[in-house]
């Protein structure tokens, strides 16, 4: 999938959020005024914040599309987890603001109506939020979107918390115990102050540059599974993600009596298992060395005339060799 049809994909899975969003926002408001619960009102303030992070997702993607210019060399790809880090900022908002609400509801009992009807709503609403998420999710995971990774975590959270809240609510029915509202509320408000904090841990990580050893260690496989002799060594191995974008660096050494065509076909032949192991087109920058002498004990290139040493053993290039900055020797 090409870049701009991946990125206008993720859009539209993101309109979709907000135009859900919207639509079940008003349908919690209305169990609450209807049942008075705070257990409730706790789905319907998440809500709000799941509103206005969309519509922060949106622009983060939209400018994402945006091509590379002088003032961004790399795009705009980073704007992704500035994206997930607002979002994580306002999730946390929330459950502060709910855990408040749920402790005063404990001194100050709200009087129950209608959970019957407000029962039905809420019920809906978690059916729906859930479907959305998962949709969301699963093309966040496509295209590695940090946006939309967020917004479904949070959606599939907010669903979660409604399965809470239809068993707190069923419990209340049954038992006619008031308490349980704010109890359902408060333990649920904590839940979804665990949902922030990992949405701002992870995107606290990519702006650091943190490195994604998942990746790193498939890459590490697929260039190991497909390295040809020529491919004497390989270290100094960086991955950085501009959001979904992939930077890679690494030196490749080769040969050094041969020409700089073949260098060129090997870094574009090592260019491709690249981006087919990722799925999507990167950005890689192939410093070429040549060989040296030493390096002959770990050379397989049987044919060459210039060796001073037979070859002795094979360096599997695992996730820990391609790492290291240095020429590895035996």
């Amino acid at each position: 999938m090409t870049r701009d049809l991946r990125y206008r994909e993720n859009i539209k899975i993101q309109k979709k959020v907000i135009y859900v969003g919207i639509f079940l926002l008003a349908v919690k408001f209305t169990a609450y005024f209807l049942s008075n619960s705070n257990a409730i009102l706790t789905d319907a303030l998440e809500s709000i914040i799941n509103v206005m992070a969309s519509f922060i997702g949106l622009y983060s993607l939209n400018l994402t599309l945006s091509p590379k210019d002088k003032n961004h060399p790399y795009g705009h790809g980073k704007v992704e987890f500035i994206s997930g880090l607002a979002e994580g900022l306002m999730i946390f908002i929330a459950a502060i603001l709910i855990i408040y609400k749920a402790v005063y509801g404990f001194f100050v009992p709200n009087v129950l109506q209608n959970l019957n009807t407000g029962l039905i709503l809420i019920i809906f609403s978690g059916i729906v939020n859930f479907i959305i998420g998962e949709m969301a999710e699963r093309q966040g995971i496509k295209s590695d979107s940090m946006t939309l990774i967020s917004s479904a975590k949070h959606l599939k959270s907010d669903a979660l918390t409604t399965l809470g809240l239809v068993l707190g609510l069923i419990l209340i029915m049954i038992t006619d115990l008031v308490w349980i509202d704010n109890a359902v509320a408060l333990i649920f408000g904590f839940i979804i102050l665990f949902s922030s904090y990992k949405i701002l841990r992870r995107s606290v990580a990519g702006i650091m540059d943190e490195a994604d050893f998942d990746a790193l260690e498939k890459l590490a496989e697929a260039i190991e599974k497909n390295r040809i002799p020529e491919w004497i060594d390989i270290h100094n191995f960086r991955l950085v993600k501009y959001g979904p974008d992939p930077h890679i660096d690494c030196h490749l050494t080769i040969p050094f009596y041969r020409d700089l065509k073949f260098a060129n076909e090997q870094i574009e032949k090592l260019n491709l298992i690249v981006d087919e192991t990722m799925g999507i087109d990167s950005e890689m920058f192939v410093h070429v060395d040549p060989c040296g002498f030493e390096q002959c004990s770990i050379c397989e290139v049987s044919e060459c005339t210039f060796r001073k040493e037979r070859f002795k053993e094979k360096i599997n290039w695992n996730l820990e060799i391609i790492l290291q900055d240095e020429h590895h020797l035996i």
